[in-house]
């Protein structure tokens, strides 16, 4: 029986190291990786290290699922099987609730769809695993930036107005806001000697963004109006 158990780890080494064992690991890396740039590149949690260690850790728990059971199970894929709930609870935390926003749905499909990149990749699925990626690397880039252009998707921007008499500029934001039917939710407020300071997010689509920034920067009630981007923005 202990001979038989050294026998069947022999087996199982000679089979994480082979050629094609390397292959779909590296090849799981540079997948996540590069998922993992766009994301960096929008200074996401889930930066390229993240996405990285994801595919290749889904990519590495499939070639284990196979060589562990073993040629004459019936049950391959049974560490395989953990993985989609693991990458469950690890979207999960990706999930934020800010007042009546949810953040980080993105980011949390991201991953859950670079797990399963990387079990492609260690089940040897190369093409599925490569036009995935393409895939997802679209979805990320150039749907998201399709949706505003057309004014099709709201997203967030973070609106800092500033003036000498708070009362008034108060009076101006909330008249804007009123007009849009939006409702004004103070993140900050703030005083640096005579300049007053108020902060806010918005929730809209371009248009209405560039009407807002507009009404406000014309109003006689503030004196400098900024529109940023939300760092938590999807």
């Amino acid at each position: 029986m202990y001979i038989s158990g050294l026998n069947s780890f022999s087996r199982i080494d000679q089979e994480l190291i082979s050629t094609g064992a390397a292959t779909r690991l590296l090849l799981a890396s540079a997948l996540g990786g590069a998922i993992g740039l766009e994301r960096a590149s929008r200074r996401k949690a889930s930066g390229m290290r993240t996405n990285l260690l994801i595919c290749l850790g889904s990519a590495f728990f499939t070639m284990l699922s196979v060589a562990i059971a073993g040629d004459g199970s019936a049950n391959k894929g049974q560490i395989a099987s953990n993985i989609v709930q693991g990458i469950g609870f690890l979207g999960a935390g990706l999930i934020l609730h800010t007042g009546s926003r949810v953040l980080g749905l993105t980011s949390a499909a991201t991953v859950w769809v670079v797990a399963s990149i990387g079990m492609a990749c260690g089940g040897g699925l190369y093409l599925p695993a490569i036009l995935a990626t393409l895939i997802v690397l679209v979805a990320l880039h150039f749907i998201g930036f399709v949706e505003v252009r057309l004014d099709w998707q709201p997203y967030p921007l973070v609106y800092e107005v500033r003036g000498h008499d708070e009362n008034e500029m108060f009076r101006a934001v909330l008249s804007v806001l009123d007009r849009a039917r939006l409702r004004l939710t103070v993140s900050n407020r703030d005083s640096f000697g005579a300049m007053e300071r108020i902060v806010f997010v918005i929730n809209a689509t371009r248009k209405t963004h560039e009407r807002l920034l507009a009404e406000l920067t014309a109003s006689a009630g503030t004196d400098q109006v900024l529109a940023l981007r939300d760092s938590e923005e999807e």
